[in-house]
């Protein structure tokens, strides 16, 4: 009888383990992943990145002084006599001599051209290409100095609000580009004035300087623009008028006096506009505003 009940005993003990295991096994399904089922998930989701930053896209030459892999950034010195901060990940294209490179073959040294965009305020590199050649690239911004006798070119670069320095020898090609077309003189150094808009392609020396090789002329303090495109941004506190092409998206900030514009409900966000507008070599300053399903807007 005792041997009976000691038996019992054991096979209810037995019995009560496997209900127990079966129940655990259930649990997901009442909402309790288990370990593993929520790594799975948290794994899935870490691994979603949203697109890529959006907007136009700058090629920076240079060489990469330092690759930090826990924040995913790199130093770049850029040539013209700059440093940056670039941010990269899974998203970054990177090419070493047109062939598709892990990124784990990003180091110090390597001299590359970047293709870079703004993604808030910082930078991202969308493609990264690592070369044997000199590198080459492009920037914008707006001359604050240009020494004649040594053929020096000083720029407050767009991008980065830092000045750099290119040299611009002789046979360097100049050429006017967008609304100042509109002049019969051909372009050339004399056009780098202070506060005058350029872009620059250039290439590096073999001491890592930059050269230019083309100067393009967007804008001279003193000429006359017309933008046509649609109101991105209306602030009539502050009289900034944002004209977005829709030929090119480029965005245009234009500046205007609301005192002397007898703004009409037909002038709001959204709306067709033709604006002129002279730049004085900081800024686009309107004097007249056309919205082209109305009347026009002047001084």
């Amino acid at each position: 009888m005792c041997r009976f009940l000691a038996l019992a005993v054991l096979s209810g003990v037995a019995f009560a383990q496997v209900s127990s295991s079966a129940g655990s096994k259930s649990a997901p399904d009442q909402g309790a992943p288990s370990s593993a089922w929520g790594l799975a998930g948290a794994s899935g989701g870490a691994s979603r990145l949203p697109p890529a930053p959006k907007g136009k896209s700058t090629v920076i030459g240079g060489a990469i002084r330092g690759v930090d892999r826990v924040r995913d950034q790199f130093t770049l010195d850029v040539f013209g006599g700059r440093s940056l901060k670039v941010l990269f990940d899974e998203r970054t294209q990177i090419y070493r001599d047109g062939v598709k490179s892990p990124r784990r073959d990003l180091r110090a040294g390597d001299r590359v051209s970047v293709e870079t965009v703004l993604d808030g305020t910082t930078v991202f590199a969308r493609s990264i290409h690592m070369l044997s050649e000199v590198p080459k690239g492009d920037s914008q911004g707006q001359v604050t100095d240009y020494n004649f006798a040594d053929h020096e070119l000083t720029m407050l670069d767009a991008q980065s609000r830092e000045l750099v320095k290119f040299r611009v020898p002789d046979g360097t090609a100049f050429v006017r580009q967008g609304q100042a077309a509109t002049s019969a003189v051909e372009p050339g150094p004399g056009d780098l004035v202070t506060g005058t808009l350029i872009s620059v392609k250039f290439q590096a020396d073999n001491k890592g300087h930059g050269v230019a090789s083309e100067v393009s002329i967007l804008a001279t303090p003193g000429t006359a623009f017309v933008f046509v495109g649609n109101v991105a941004s209306l602030d009539l506190h502050s009289g900034l008028l944002v004209v977005v092409d829709p030929r090119d998206d480029k965005r245009y900030d234009v500046f205007f006096d609301s005192a002397r514009f007898p703004v009409s409900r037909d002038l709001h966000e959204g709306a067709d506009v033709m604006v002129t507008a002279d730049f004085d070599g900081a800024r686009y300053v309107a004097n007249a505003i056309t919205v082209r399903a109305g009347a026009v807007l002047e001084k």
